[in-house]
């Protein structure tokens, strides 16, 4: 009996704050905040950009980002503009500080 009543407080305990989320975002070209990193970045892998998938798509070159105390590559990809006329702003290191890329009009 009691392993059932504690069954029913879990299921209804675990449904009860379950429910529909809905977060809305609204971005006009902000630069996130940079991260403090302790060394440069190596040099940028040389790769080419396939095809263009398709029309509308704009190309972001790969970048390093930190992970942790070390620097993770991303590879470029194509990707549809978030809204008309945006830019892509690729991410940089400066001054001892990675600075994220962002999208601005």
């Amino acid at each position: 009996m009691k392993s059932k009543l504690f069954a029913l407080l879990l299921l209804a305990g675990g449904t009860m704050f379950a429910g529909p989320r809905v977060f809305v975002g609204v971005g006009f070209g902000y630069a996130p905040a940079p991260v403090a990193v302790y060394a440069a970045p190596p040099a940028p892998v040389v790769a080419y950009a396939p095809p263009r998938p398709g029309y509308g798509y704009t190309w972001v070159n790969g970048y390093w980002h930190p992970a942790g105390a070390r620097w993770a590559w991303r590879p470029g990809v194509w990707v549809r503009p978030p809204y008309a006329r945006a830019s892509w702003v690729a991410p940089r290191y400066y001054g001892g500080r990675f600075w994220g890329g962002y999208w601005r009009r």
